[in-house]
């Protein structure tokens, strides 16, 4: 076929492999995205809530959770519904809607987690200067620059493959990611060419870039934490490794997802469902779970929420019991 192919429909051939476990996979998909929007939607509400935590550190975050919230909702609901249907198919439009999505998905959250890494070198290495470098407006210019620079490159790609002339129709994977498109080409165009190149561009710019930036900002904090007591270092640390064990986890998903793509002529399909919890279910689900379990100061905001709430839980019930062990020493 010549030309651009907004009308066919493009089948999903990955969901073949999954057989008999259709409905066991669609219940474990379903239970994983519903704890994934209870426990960012209850970050959300708490930084919101929450007066104490209406600081840069937590309004990155806040934006960080509402990335991959969107991410997730871009790719599960229909997943789960090619599930249970008989027929697993999208149009090509609804495709690089898709992929649209998810780049600005993983391209946002680094460059996020790059701002969040940034915001501790300051608060750490510069702390007299904190409030005057981190201004309002320059919180606002971050989380602005954060999320529309990654919409206008990702829109840029996208454009690009949808000049793509296609003759295939079948794609083996669970959902639609631009190099299986790219692979449903049947000749090497100059836009295809282009594209190739473009794409070597964003890992750039949303990759080694912010892997870069991140390094010289935990050098730099390293380095400093050196010269201080035990005490100021191991608040530093704690005050990092949310961020860090964050920032770990999303770049060795997001490695182990390009190494797949880039070699999944070779490994089984059954490797389909692994891959795609990694990238777009698995990291919205442990980053509110990481800093509520890791952020001190988001731990004690949750537990007077919950007190507040729910006088008689037992949250409640171990405030007085520590009050009352207080007293008796």
């Amino acid at each position: 076929m010549n030309g651009t192919a907004f009308e066919v429909t493009l089948i999903f051939t990955a969901y073949q492999s999954i057989g008999s476990a259709k409905n066991g996979v669609t219940v474990v998909i379903f239970l994983v995205y519903a704890a994934t929007i209870f426990a960012n939607v209850v970050l959300m509400f708490i930084i919101c809530s929450e007066s104490s935590l209406h600081k840069p550190m937590y309004i990155y975050l806040f934006n960080l959770v509402c990335i991959g919230l969107a991410g997730s909702t871009s790719v599960w609901p229909k997943v789960m519904l090619n599930l249970v249907n008989d027929h697993q198919t999208s149009s090509f439009s609804g495709c690089l809607l898709e992929v649209f999505l998810i780049f600005f998905y993983a391209a946002s959250t680094y460059v996020v987690l790059t701002v969040m890494a940034y915001d501790r070198y300051v608060s750490i290495c510069k702390p007299l200067q904190y409030h005057t470098i981190m201004t309002k407006y320059r919180v606002k210019q971050l989380l602005a620059g954060s999320n529309l620079v990654p919409v206008f490159l990702v829109a840029v790609q996208v454009f690009l493959t949808s000049r793509i002339p296609v003759c295939k129709y079948t794609l083996p994977k669970l959902f639609c990611d631009n190099l299986s498109i790219y692979h449903l080409s049947c000749e090497t165009s100059s836009v295809r060419l282009l594209g190739n190149v473009y794409g070597i561009f964003l890992t750039g710019c949303f990759v080694v870039l912010p892997l870069c930036l991140i390094l010289l900002s935990y050098a730099k904090i390293i380095s400093v934490s050196l010269l201080v007591s035990k005490d100021a270092r191991k608040k530093a640390f704690s005050t990092c490794a949310p961020h860090l064990i964050v920032f770990i986890n999303f770049s060795a998903v997001s490695v182990f997802t390009v190494v797949y793509n880039r070699f999944s002529s070779y490994i089984p399909s059954e490797m389909n469902i692994f891959v795609a919890f990694q990238i777009v279910l698995i990291p919205p689900l442990l980053h509110p779970v990481i800093y509520g379990i890791r952020t001190e100061e988001i731990r004690k905001c949750f537990t007077k929420m919950m007190r507040r709430r729910f006088p008689l839980t037992i949250f409640h019930l171990n405030s007085k019991l520590q009050a009352t062990k207080s007293f008796v020493q």
